[in-house]
This record gives structure tokens, C-alpha cells and sequence, in this order.
């Protein structure tokens, strides 16, 4: 495929991880980059970054979590650019809490939402890429899912279950071009580390032999490189970008 009909789709992509990796997607001039948000507030955030980098692309509303709304998605961003040929699964929520307190609320929402959304989004976006005898698919994991985390059973599952995914959807499409890779982070700088207290943020630097939580654009560099050419022989694997936290 040529990178000049590339569509690259980012879920979850209105701050933090996701905002840095449609940046980096939109520095190929050749893309146009579709960011999602779970509410019009959210993209229309996503469209002025976007807009600020001269990028081409918008940002969307879905609910991941919703088999109605992720087909709406795919639909009107095939009807107005194209089907989508790269794919960035980011969007996830957590809902923390140990398993003896855990309501079964907070275990679905977060496993729905997290593992229940790859089969979705990918689900409507394979077709296309497999027509088309191409195409990207990063899945966002997290370090939590090979270390665990007290308060987390629930995320880690879900993180868990991505790796799963990512491996038997590698196998299942990789005769057609499509290369499926999982992107583990460890701690990075977002709103969600800076909304930890002193003594846990010092906590967790002391498990990271880098002694510093990553930065949202050392996770979007790799992501770049994997949509790329450059890594057309590469599936089936997770890069684990964690600060030396944990080492595969």
C-alpha cells in the first residue's frame, strides 16, 4: 500500500498516551490520523491539535465499549476518507480496587471496555485491511499485565487478555500483510501519574532503574515505528517501553 491512502485510526487518543501517538502518526504528512474520545468535549480537542500540527484528520465520539457505536464509527470514517490502515487500540479505563471490595460493576466496565473494545475495533477495521492486503494493528498493554499490581486484578486481567489477542490475531491475518504488535508502557508522566500521592510516586520510581517516569512521546516513537515500513517483519510481539521497571 502506498503511504499516500494511509488512514491511521487512534482510540482513546483526547490526552495523555493517545494525543502523543496521533501526533506522531500526523508527522507523516501522508497519513490522515481519526483520534477518538468518548464525548464531543474530547474531540473536538482532538480536532484542534490536530488542526495545530496541520495535520489532516478529526476526531470522533464513540463508546468502545458499544458494538453500535464502534460500527458507526468505522462507517462514517470509511464514507468520508477510507477504511482505516492503521489502527491504534488505546482507549481504556481503570476502575481500581482490591478483589475483596471489587463490585462486579467495576470488573465488566473495565474488561468491556479494555479487552471487549480489541474485538470490536478490530473486528470492523480487519476486513479492510485484508482487502486492501495491508495494514497495522498496536495494541496498548501495560507493564501490569506481566507485573501485576495490588488494587488492579481487573486491569491487569484485561492488559493480560490483550497479549492473548495480539498473538493469536498475529497468526490468524498475517498471510494477508497485516502485522498485529502490542505496546507494553510502564509508568509515564500523565495525568494518571501525577494524580499519585509523594509516597506512592516515590514508591514506583524506586522500582525503575531509569529513576523517572517515561515521557507520553517515548511510547508514541515506537508506536510510529511499528505502523512503519520499517517493521513490516515484526508481529505477534510486545515492545515493552517501561524504564528497565520490567524486563521481559
Amino acid at each position: 500500500m502506498s503511504e499516500l491512502e494511509v488512514i491511521a485510526l487512534v482510540t482513546g487518543a483526547s490526552r495523555g498516551i493517545g494525543r502523543a501517538i496521533a501526533i506522531e502518526l500526523a508527522g507523516n504528512k501522508a497519513y490522515t490520523v481519526i483520534g477518538t474520545a468518548t464525548t464531543a468535549q474530547g474531540a473536538d480537542s482532538i480536532g484542534t491539535y490536530l488542526a495545530e500540527v496541520k495535520a489532516k484528520g478529526e476526531g470522533l465520539v464513540v463508546d468502545v465499549a458499544s458494538d453500535d457505536s464502534v460500527t458507526g464509527l468505522i462507517n462514517t470514517i470509511k464514507e468520508k476518507y477510507g477504511a482505516p490502515a492503521v489502527l491504534v487500540n488505546n482507549a481504556g479505563i481503570t476502575r481500581d480496587n482490591l478483589l475483596m471490595r471489587m463490585q462486579s460493576e467495576e470488573w465488566s466496565a473495565v474488561i468491556d471496555t479494555n479487552l471487549g473494545s480489541m474485538y470490536r475495533v478490530c473486528k470492523a477495521c480487519v476486513r479492510g485491511m485484508t482487502k486492501a492486503r495491508w495494514g497495522r494493528i498496536i495494541n496498548i498493554s501495560s507493564v501490569v499485565a506481566f507485573s501485576g499490581n495490588a488494587g488492579q486484578t481487573n486491569y491487569a486481567a484485561s492488559k493480560a487478555g490483550i497479549e492473548g489477542f495480539t498473538r493469536a490475531l498475529a497468526v490468524e491475518i498475517g498471510s494477508r500483510g497485516i502485522t498485529v504488535n502490542a505496546l507494553a508502557p510502564g509508568f509515564i508522566d500523565t495525568d494518571m501519574t501525577r494524580g499519585l500521592g509523594e509516597k506512592q510516586a516515590q514508591y514506583r520510581l524506586a522500582q525503575i532503574p531509569l529513576a523517572r517516569f517515561g515521557q507520553p512521546q517515548e511510547i508514541a516513537s515506537v508506536v510510529g515505528f511499528l505502523a512503519s515500513k520499517n517493521a513490516a517483519y515484526i508481529t505477534g510481539e510486545t515492545i515493552h517501553v517501561n524504564g528497565g521497571m520490567y524486563m521481559a
